[in-house]
C-alpha cells in the first residue's frame, strides 16, 4: 500500500514544503530584479550624460503637440526600427515644430510636455530628436493648470487630514 504523504517519514508537512519553495522563488526574483534595476539605472545615467553633452539651444515655433504611438508619430523609419518592441505600443509625447524652414516631429521630455505652449515661438534645449527644456521667447510661458483631483483622491486626502496624517492646508 502506497503512503499518500511521502514526507511523513521525515515529519515535514507538505504545506510547509510548498511555502519554503515559494519563498525561495520570491527571494530569487527580488535579487534578480535588484541587479537588473541597477544595470538599467547605470544605462540611464550614461544616456543622460550623453544627452547633456550634445544639447543645444534652438529657436522654434511649436505647431502641435500630441501623445501618439511611435508608428503614428511621423518619426523617421530608422528611429522606429531602433525602438524596443515593448515601447512601440506606448504613447510618446510628440511635438510638431518648425525650426527655420523645416517642419519636424520631435519627442518631448515627459516632465515638460504639459508646459510647452501651442502656436508660440520658444527657445528650446534639444539633443538630437529629444526636447529637454523650453523657455519662452516672447513673454512668459503659462504653466498648465493643475489637473482636477478625482473623487477617490479627494476622499483619501480628507480622511488623511481628519486622521492628522497630513497637515491641513
Amino acid at each position: 500500500m502506497m503512503n499518500t504523504n511521502t514526507f511523513a517519514f521525515l515529519g515535514i508537512n507538505p504545506g510547509l514544503i510548498v511555502l519554503i519553495v515559494v519563498l525561495v522563488l520570491v527571494v530569487a526574483a527580488i535579487i534578480a530584479m535588484y541587479f537588473l534595476g541597477k544595470k538599467a539605472q547605470k544605462k540611464q545615467a550614461e544616456q543622460q550624460e550623453l544627452m547633456e553633452a550634445n544639447k543645444m539651444t534652438v529657436s522654434m515655433l511649436i505647431i502641435d503637440k500630441k501623445r501618439l504611438k511611435i508608428k503614428e508619430s511621423g518619426l523617421p523609419q530608422s528611429v522606429i526600427d531602433q525602438t524596443p518592441k515593448i515601447m512601440r505600443n506606448q504613447k510618446l509625447p510628440i511635438v510638431k515644430v518648425k525650426i527655420g524652414p523645416q517642419i519636424m516631429n520631435l519627442i518631448s521630455d515627459e516632465k515638460i510636455f504639459d508646459n510647452i505652449p501651442l502656436k508660440k515661438e520658444v527657445k528650446a534645449t534639444i539633443s538630437g530628436m529629444y526636447i529637454l527644456g523650453v523657455k519662452g521667447l516672447h513673454g512668459k510661458i503659462e504653466l498648465a493648470p493643475p489637473k482636477k483631483k478625482g473623487f477617490f483622491k479627494r476622499a483619501m486626502e480628507a480622511a488623511q487630514e481628519k486622521a492628522g496624517a497630513k497637515p491641513v492646508k
